[in-house]
């Protein structure tokens, strides 16, 4: 089984290979020896649909020289384009749309001709983790209402759905008892969690509750908009030590006019508010964000007023997109598109000042003590790749340590950071 884009979708993937298992179905990790291939694609923009599609081109391969006798493709790229793909790709045998997921079995048992009684669908409480033996994801909502005129998830995942704190806790226990020491919470807006359920934004209390189960020795939590962030948000993450001293903050721009038209809920000031209010209250805390360059209609002094903002607010980790034109939103039909050579320059532009930004604040660090989780080795075994409280999989960055033979991925250590490379610490392990 492949998995393509966010997390949350890799939540979806993990169900999937749990209804396999209680199916007794072997999951294999080389394709040539898999009789169903299953590829669980993103659809969120231009370079992941393409990432996607050459992967389903290359499974289609193993039709010819491996075992493959099925190959489905499943996800958000086929719950927008499910018609088109099927005319396009006719290597590929079931095409499964999310609002199909609760079929999910009784589709896939009919496609490999298999009696079943069972009506299997997706289910938390049935995961196969993934993502090793000690880290996993919490979903805790599904879909979005922010309905930001750039972005294609309300349409394809529909909208903001909490899931019932009972479900949640149930699941968290679960994990906790499965050996789970790092629990990332993730929803595509996580400060909206509750909302639509409770009538009020329930995350904070969330958060409380998962730290009096036993076993988490971190929680972490995915994405918190910048209008939704509460005091009493802050103050759960400043008074609760299970809780990493992290915000992930998609704010995409600063400059108004943009954020008008992006129809985001949050203004220059109000931005700048809460991120002087979480560094206050919490000093150490990492702040993460993502940007978008060459939304249609930025200006020169638009841009200008990004990356004075960036220079300013210094923060610890960065990401920045080039705005890609997706299919049925409203920013696609705006007339005013910026050229793929001015977004590209922009894009390097605020990057490269990251670079120097980031460079600072992790060269600030060299000397300092941190606790860390190990993720796993380097390919040559010399190295162990670990994690602090600063950095999430799989985006943000590693601490390589010399590997002394005795430490198993899941163990956390004491690491002192000695040197910096690019967006990596170098550490030694203290005894």
């Amino acid at each position: 089984m492949y998995h393509f884009g966010c997390s949350k979708n890799l939540v979806d993937t993990e169900m999937c290979i749990g209804i396999f298992k209680k199916e007794n179905f072997e999951i294999v990790n080389n394709p040539k020896d898999a009789e169903i291939i299953i590829i669980n694609t993103c659809g969120f923009i231009e370079s992941a649909k393409e990432e996607a599609i050459n992967c389903i081109l290359e499974m289609a391969e193993y039709k010819k020289t491996g075992n493959c006798k099925y190959l489905v493709a499943m996800g958000c790229l086929v719950q927008r384009y499910k018609k088109d793909l099927e005319k396009a790709l006719p290597e590929v045998d079931m095409f499964l749309s999310i609002d199909e997921y609760d079929d999910f079995w009784e589709k896939i048992s009919k496609m490999i001709k298999r009696e079943t009684k069972s009506k299997n669908t997706l289910d938390y409480l049935d995961r196969v983790i993934s993502t090793g033996s000690a880290t996993a994801y919490l979903k805790i909502a599904e879909g979005c209402s922010n309905r930001c005129t750039y972005c294609a998830i309300p349409y394809i995942r529909g909208p903001f759905v909490s899931r019932k704190m009972e479900d949640i806790l149930e699941e968290a226990n679960k994990l906790a008892k499965s050996g789970i020491k790092e629990l990332i919470v993730i929803a595509q807006d996580t400060t909206k969690y509750g909302i639509d359920i409770y009538g009020e934004p329930r995350l904070a209390e969330l958060l409380e509750k998962l730290c009096k189960i036993e076993g988490f020795k971190w929680i972490r939590f995915l994405y918190a908009y910048p209008e939704s962030i509460t005091d009493e948000l802050i103050q759960t993450v400043k008074n609760n030590d299970k809780i990493c001293n992290y915000f992930d903050i998609p704010l995409q721009h600063f400059s108004d006019k943009v954020l008008k038209r992006m129809n985001r809920k949050s203004d220059s000031k109000s931005i700048e508010r809460v991120i002087e209010k979480i560094r206050k209250e919490i000093p150490d805390v990492i702040l993460r964000t993502t940007m978008i360059v060459g939304f249609p209609g930025e200006t020169e002094e638009d841009f200008f007023e990004l990356y004075e903002f960036v220079n300013s607010a210094k923060f610890e980790k960065l990401g920045v997109f080039k705005y890609s034109k997706e299919d049925g939103t409203p920013a696609a039909k705006i007339k005013e598109q910026v050229h793929y050579k001015t977004k590209q320059s922009r894009l390097d532009k605020i990057m490269t000042l990251e670079n120097k930004i980031s460079k600072i604040k992790l060269e600030e660090k060299i000397g300092n003590e941190y606790e860390a989780i190990v993720d796993g080795f380097s390919d040559d075994n010399k190295y162990i790749c670990a994690r602090s409280y600063m950095d999430i999989p799989n985006e943000d960055g590693t601490i390589f340590i010399k590997n002394n033979g005795k430490i198993k991925s899941g163990d956390f250590i004491k690491c002192k950071i000695i040197s910096v490379r690019d967006y990596d610490l170098i550490a030694e392990i203290i005894n």
